[in-house]
């Protein structure tokens, strides 16, 4: 079963082999969890990264760059060993090159296919849930602060945010407003400062009728662009919230005892 074709569900539901790298590296093998040793997570952790068959010169020389080639060389050897004395069997190797084995799945991959499905139409009914994500979801290998590390994390936070907040208009346009709001509230506690991610809790805020609650979430997003930032929202977002807020409460203004008097 490929990729495209697997069922929707949590990373590493499917039962096989999964390299998990929130909250780990750690590999799950029909359903038991195995530690990878300490000396061989930065390899799985690139080689999962990477996807794909990578020249063993170019691993010992990103995770190891001090101490000559040569060294180099011994530590990947090393910490391959490590990694096959621990029965954690996932790394093909010969002499030149490295790469994850076939059957292998890892958790980014799979939360970056169900992206993938919300923000280009494919969605499945399972992938409309925030059960979908880990609860680290957002922050790959923390503490880990070499560049293919970080540059790897930006980008799935970046496709993250934006399949949340494409998940909470898809959920509005399905009328499910309650949990419309709760992934635009997961949206802004990611990033308090992303104006998209405000617009979409306060479009479903406005979906779910509640104008007042659309127009404090605006209020304090204003205030907190103004100390953090000296700016203000953009003229679309206040102009959307001060039309649908006035759309809102015009019906409760014509029962107002003036109104009823005429």
């Amino acid at each position: 079963m490929t990729q495209a074709q697997a069922a929707p569900g949590p990373p590493g539901a499917m039962g096989g082999r999964t390299v998990h790298l929130f909250g780990g590296p750690y590999v799950t093998c029909a359903g038991h969890t195995l530690a990878v040793p300490q000396g061989s997570k930065r390899l799985v952790a690139f080689l999962a990264l990477r996807r794909g068959r990578v020249e063993r010169s170019h691993i010992a020389g990103t995770l190891w760059p001090s101490g000559g080639d040569s060294r180099a060389q011994g530590n990947l050897r090393s910490s391959l060993w490590r990694l096959r004395r621990a029965g954690i069997d996932v790394v093909l190797a010969d002499k030149w090159s490295m790469t994850l084995a076939e059957d292998v799945e890892v958790d980014a991959d799979q939360l970056s296919a169900w992206a993938g499905r919300v923000l280009h139409g494919g969605a499945h009914p399972a992938d409309l849930s925030m059960a979908t994500l880990p609860a680290d979801a957002l922050d790959l290998l923390p503490g880990w602060y070499d560049d293919w590390v970080v540059i790897e994390r930006e980008r799935m936070r970046q496709r993250l945010m934006h399949a949340l907040e494409a998940l909470s208009r898809l959920l509005v346009d399905r009328r499910r407003y309650d949990d419309a709001v709760e992934v635009g509230l997961a949206a802004v506690a990611a990033e308090p400062l992303r104006e998209s991610a405000q617009r979409a809790l306060i479009e479903a805020l406005l979906a779910q009728h509640n104008p007042a609650e659309a127009r404090r979430a605006f209020d304090e997003f204003r205030v907190l662009l103004a100390r953090e930032l000296g700016i203000e929202p953009t003229r679309q977002l206040a102009a959307l919230v001060a039309a649908q807020v006035r759309s809102e409460l015009a019906p409760a203004a014509d029962l107002s005892p003036m109104a009823a008097s005429r």
